[in-house]
């Protein structure tokens, strides 16, 4: 006698709910096979676009989880499964896990948006955290910058992003500025026209932008001259260096009196 109630129970069942299931079983079938061309056309799309090989693999499964986790939903939907406590579960856990993963986020955020809008790229000179040095990775978490003086720095971009970055050798020349302060006694026309003698002996300065000498101050003490030459970015620091050192050589040649403080200070 119980055999047939169940039997009967369950045929009730089917013919009230069979429709509903085998419907979502089709649109799960068929929504599977959808999700999958999309992720082939989708990681064809995004390598046609250039987009950053490190971030493909992670708009390819975000896309794809999204689109599985849509499709679950539906099915559910269709076959009359309640979804309010599942819904209030998932939301729970989201929120927990957004409030202990906040800074998390907030670093992965940066390293999409890093490698999206692209404010340096490998191999750039950037200052930024108060560092100073070459960009040697790009990941979604953080970036590696290897200093001038060797250190490996590795900076969250939660923090890089939101901070100023300078990007010293994107526009591939720089301008080196530096004074040299003399007393009254000196000739004005005769340092400047030492000084541009210099300029053109030093190799690795550039002829555009012109160069630029003058006196930019008068002060109780001296007169200070300033000089502003154009050099490509990697040459920068030597060419400074080659450049300071000529000019006070042949200042010195010319006999012309150096002070005892103020000399060549940077700027």
């Amino acid at each position: 006698m119980k055999l047939d109630e169940f039997y009967h129970q369950f045929h009730v069942w089917l013919v009230n709910n069979g429709q509903s299931y085998v419907f979502g079983l089709i649109i799960l079938f068929i929504g599977f096979w959808i999700i999958k061309l999309i992720k082939t056309r989708l990681r064809a799309r995004l390598a046609r676009n250039e987009v950053d090989s490190a971030l493909r693999p992670f708009f390819v499964s975000l896309t794809i989880t999204a689109l599985y986790i849509l499709l679950i939903l539906t099915v559910f939907k269709i076959i009359g499964f309640e979804l309010t406590i599942l819904s209030a579960i998932v939301g729970a856990l989201g929120v927990g896990a957004s409030l202990a993963l906040s800074g998390t986020f907030q670093n992965f955020a940066g390293g999409v948006l890093i490698l999206l809008l692209k404010p340096f790229e490998l191999h750039d000179d950037i200052t930024a955290q108060g560092q100073e040095g070459v960009v040697t990775s790009i990941q979604l978490f953080y970036t590696v910058v290897l200093t001038y003086d060797n250190r490996t720095v590795i900076i969250p971009n939660g923090k890089l992003f939101n901070e100023v970055i300078v990007n010293i050798n994107r526009e591939g020349k720089r301008r080196v500025d530096f004074e040299l302060k003399l007393g009254y006694i000196v000739e004005i026309d005769q340092v400047k026209n030492i000084i541009n003698a210099a300029i053109k002996d030093t190799p690795g300065i550039l002829s555009k932008p012109a160069p630029l000498v003058g006196v930019i101050a008068l002060e109780l003490d001296g007169i200070r001259f300033t000089v502003r030459v154009w050099v490509n970015t990697k040459d920068y620091l030597t060419t400074k260096i080659k450049l300071q050192e000529k000019i006070i050589k042949d200042l010195r040649e010319a006999d012309v009196k150096l002070p005892t403080h103020h000399l060549l200070p940077g700027t």
